[in-house]
């Protein structure tokens, strides 16, 4: 087994950052509207040098368990980032999909999304305080061509 291979298994066992934030700063939901899978990330954010930091983040997935991985998987990459960085690990984790099947990307682009959305949704809430949550819906599609 590769390192690899035993760090997934690790997520799938035992999922970082599952549940959620009691008071959240701010929330943020990807969604698959083609079969209804939905992850929502919930965030509490502070300040570093007067950058919005995430200092907390929990994630809730109605899916499979390879949206269960890739929550625990980006959580834990997204914690202690600033929103700045935060935007480069959406950015490339989105652009390492590009390469992937559009039916093995979905799960891992959606619960990206749901990143960039509650970053998105604290950004707005800054101006407005009663801003409602974003919700971004997946590009690919999680349904083989036969599926279809």
């Amino acid at each position: 087994m590769t390192e690899v291979d035993a760090d997934l298994i690790a997520h799938m066992s035992d999922p970082k950052n599952y549940g959620t934030l009691e008071s959240p700063d701010a929330m943020g939901i990807g969604e698959n509207p083609e079969n209804g899978e939905k992850v929502i990330i919930y965030l509490r954010v502070s300040h570093a040098e007067q950058k919005p930091l995430i200092e907390d983040i929990r994630f809730q997935a109605i899916g499979c368990m390879t949206t269960v991985v890739a929550g625990s998987v980006v959580t834990e990459e997204a914690k202690g980032l600033t929103f700045a960085v935060g935007e480069q690990l959406v950015g490339a984790t989105l652009g390492m999909l590009e390469n992937v099947p559009p039916q093995e990307a979905a799960c891992s682009e959606m619960v990206t999304l749901s990143l960039q959305a509650a970053m998105d949704t604290y950004i707005n809430k800054q101006k407005e305080p009663n801003f409602g949550t974003i919700t971004y819906k997946v590009a690919h599609s999680c349904m083989t061509e036969e599926e279809k």
